[in-house]
């Protein structure tokens, strides 16, 4: 009677005969292996330095812990896991295992290796032309600059004396002619690493990353071991930001919101868009309630442009001064003959447009206005000392003082005693006026030679004159006499 062995008393699978089964562990003991074989074993155990692998074969397989520690130094796997690993050497009792084939594998498994795309490891031992030299197995291969590395390789001499692990891409002439490539393993390393790591996340997802490199349009962060997305410049804060380096750093731990995944044709890995800006509160959507027009805020000028400048009044928020809103006191023709780009300075907010997210400013008004209460300040008849500003024909325009110009019209100077001296004035000279009329409203100021005082009082009597009863021609010169004694 043949005998049924049950592998599994409470599996409902199909039962194998006790003979079926010893020939089948039977094939798996006889099977041979060769260094640079393939072996998918699962692990036994894990000593303080060694990894135990049934290798399906009479004999067991080892390969050193540290070959399998992952990017923070820890053990990621238990007993029973399947893992791949190489053949490296093997004897009756023990089979040496590695995750690349290394130099403790013979030199005929180059080619082998390169037409297995096995890894194997090498040590860069030059900078040359084009390249590195690089020694594998005690054989001299080529690495290409383009291929060290999966960005650009800014300082080829530092790989140099660094032992890594390498793709074969070409194996010619009995091995005199050998290219490898660092990249090709890389690339194939990063995107099974993206592949998982995408695979869990999704558009709008935030993230926790760390900066890696900046370059003038962004950074670069990651996101997972192999796994690298780009923050734009733009992106990085909602503050106007002209280098990245003015908010992030290598080694910065930053919170990130994935905006994008491109898979580009003729692209081996997708690209990342993320964003630093998105994680925080739009501060439009509190603008309303943080700001009125007529409040006078503090900002820092961080644009100039031919009609003005921009002042951030609060992170994310600039508002624009006209050239027009720069100044009382002077006509602005360059924003920067004002302010300077950096500066801090006062504004009023004139006005906020929350559809357009646009805010007007106002420096001037900040400042204050020198013609308001200037009636109560100067009247007609006063005599002051003034400074020339500006000679044009019809006129000499004069400051009485910042922002606060008059006209004297030529047909006043023309009257004056000394019409003449009023023609050799320049400029920045000092001159005593008269102010004859201000008018406050439509900012004017009309001015006069002071020795006009007594003709203005002349003036004056007549106008008084006219409300008077008319008398006799003689009558009137008469009284005009008397007052002039």
């Amino acid at each position: 009677m043949t005998e049924k062995f049950d592998e599994n008393p409470d599996d409902n699978s199909e039962e194998l005969s006790f003979e079926e089964l010893f020939a089948s562990y039977d094939d798996n003991m006889g099977r041979e292996l060769k260094p640079g074989d393939m072996v998918e074993g699962k692990i036994i155990s894990a000593g303080r330095t060694s990894v135990y692998i049934d290798t399906g074969t009479k004999s067991d397989g080892v390969v050193e812990k540290q070959e399998l520690l992952d990017e923070t130094g820890e053990f990621p796997f238990q007993a029973g896991d399947v893992i791949t690993l190489y053949v490296v050497s093997l004897s009756e009792s023990e089979i040496i295992l590695s995750k690349a084939i290394s130099g403790a594998g013979k030199a005929a498994l180059l080619e082998d290796a390169a037409q297995t795309k096995t890894p194997v490891e090498g040590k860069v031992k030059a900078v040359i032309k084009g390249g590195f030299n690089v020694d594998i197995l005690g054989k001299r291969a080529f690495c290409p600059v383009s291929q060290m590395d999966v960005t650009y390789v800014e300082n080829p001499e530092d790989f140099v004396g660094q032992t890594l692990h390498f793709l074969v891409t070409r194996y010619e002439e009995n091995g005199r002619n050998i290219v490898v490539s660092r990249k090709d393993l890389l690339v194939a390393q990063m995107k099974e690493a993206q592949e998982a790591f995408l695979a869990d996340v999704a558009v709008g997802d935030l993230l926790h990353g760390t900066v890696t490199r900046l370059m003038s349009y962004g950074a670069f962060v990651e996101l997972a071991p192999g796994v690298e997305g780009m923050v734009h410049i733009s992106e990085l804060g909602w503050s106007r930001i002209e280098k990245p380096d003015e908010v992030v750093k290598p080694g910065d731990a930053v919170l990130v919101k994935l905006l994008k995944i491109d898979h580009m044709e003729g692209q081996d890995l997708p690209k990342i868009s993320l964003s630093v800006k998105q994680t925080a509160e739009d501060p439009w959507d509190s603008m309303g309630k943080a700001f009125k027009p007529g409040d006078q805020v503090t900002g820092k000028v961080v644009r100039l442009a031919g009609f003005g400048a921009f002042v951030e009044i609060a992170p994310g928020v600039d508002g624009l001064v006209h050239i027009s809103e720069m100044s009382h006191t002077k006509r602005v023709m360059r924003s920067e003959d004002v302010v300077e780009k950096g500066e801090q300075v006062q504004v009023v907010i004139k006005s906020i447009d929350m559809d357009a997210k646009r805010v007007s400013l106002s420096i001037k008004d900040a400042l204050g206005d020198p013609w308001t209460g200037i009636s109560v300040k100067y009247k007609a008849g006063d005599i002051l000392e003034a400074r020339l500003e500006k000679r044009e024909t019809f006129g000499l325009f004069i400051g009485l003082e910042p922002g606060v110009t008059g006209l004297m019209p030529v047909s006043a100077i023309k009257s004056a005693a000394d019409a003449k001296s009023y023609d050799t004035l320049k400029p920045g000279d000092a001159v005593t006026v008269l102010v004859r009329q201000v008018d406050e409203e439509n900012r004017r100021i009309t001015l006069a030679p002071p020795d006009q005082k007594d003709t203005e009082n002349w003036q004056q009597f007549a106008e008084n004159q006219k409300e008077k009863p008319v008398g006799t021609m003689e009558s009137v010169f008469l009284e005009a006499m008397k007052k002039k004694k």
